[in-house]
């Protein structure tokens, strides 16, 4: 796997084949970052279910300033650490062991708020309504943030509270949805 855009383009990730985790693919990837591209620059990003940190890594090649990474799995923890070391990133990204309600809920608390949240957890787990609710509960979003979802081509509503689908393309098996605040 490797970062295909931005500063870092062509630099390898590790983590691709660790259990549990799904990256994303690179052509979906590519479109997903054509779709956002002029909101990663200068943002505060969250990689929230960051496996290898394929994502936040791109935003951070990208232009971001800085990536939360969270992931609950120890392992996949050290890989991803491992990842942002070898790409000298360190001062860009915050990785945190920890499950996506109680960082969400501790950011809402600490009143951190992001520019992008990608939210791409393995598609079995079934969280995508639950996370939407609570980042619009919680008011995580920055004005003119985004939040994307890449999914299993589930069927999601277009507004959960203040937030609304903004943009919405589907790759085969997946999907990926972006909503913005009303």
């Amino acid at each position: 796997m490797k970062v295909i855009s931005g500063t870092l383009k062509g630099r390898k990730i590790e983590g691709y084949d660790i259990e549990g985790t799904r990256p994303t693919m690179d052509r979906v990837k590519e479109s997903l970052f054509a779709m956002i591209q002029d909101n990663i620059k200068d943002s505060i990003v969250l990689d929230l279910f960051a496996g290898s940190g394929g994502l936040g890594i791109e935003a951070i090649s990208n232009g971001a300033n800085m990536c939360y990474f969270i992931d609950h799995n120890k392992e996949v923890i050290k890989v991803l650490n491992n990842n942002i070391n070898n790409l000298n990133i360190k001062d860009k990204s915050k990785v945190i062991l920890s499950d996506w309600k109680k960082f969400l809920n501790d950011s809402a608390i600490n009143n951190l708020k992001f520019d992008l949240i990608f939210v791409d957890p393995p598609y079995d787990y079934d969280v995508y309504e639950k996370i939407l609710e609570k980042v619009s509960t919680l008011n995580l979003l920055k004005q003119n943030g985004l939040i994307i979802l890449e999914h299993a081509n589930l069927k999601l509503n277009d507004k959960y509270n203040n937030l609304i689908l903004y943009k919405s393309k589907k790759y085969g098996a997946k999907s990926v949805n972006i909503y913005k605040l009303s």
